[in-house]
């Protein structure tokens, strides 16, 4: 069950999918260190903490990341 803010009603368009990092890295093209290095710098989403030892990055959030990347001609 995902804890949820006060006040706030879990609802279907509420659900994202949560992406590890192995995905995360198919997704973008990405090595783990440039991903690190990138979110150190502001360039790259942020990830959200699932777990003690475990995070995960929002799909919504990739997918905007992505699209406002430059495209090469």
């Amino acid at each position: 069950m995902q804890a949820q803010a006060q006040g706030e009603t879990l609802t279907d368009s509420a659900i994202e999918a949560l992406l590890r990092m192995p995905t995360v890295r198919r997704l973008t093209g990405l090595g783990r260190s440039t991903i690190y290095k990138m979110i150190a710098e502001d360039k790259f989403p942020k990830p959200v903490r699932i777990g003690e030892r475990a995070v995960a990055w929002r799909e919504s959030e990739l997918n905007h990341w992505s699209q406002a990347r430059p495209r090469s001609s």
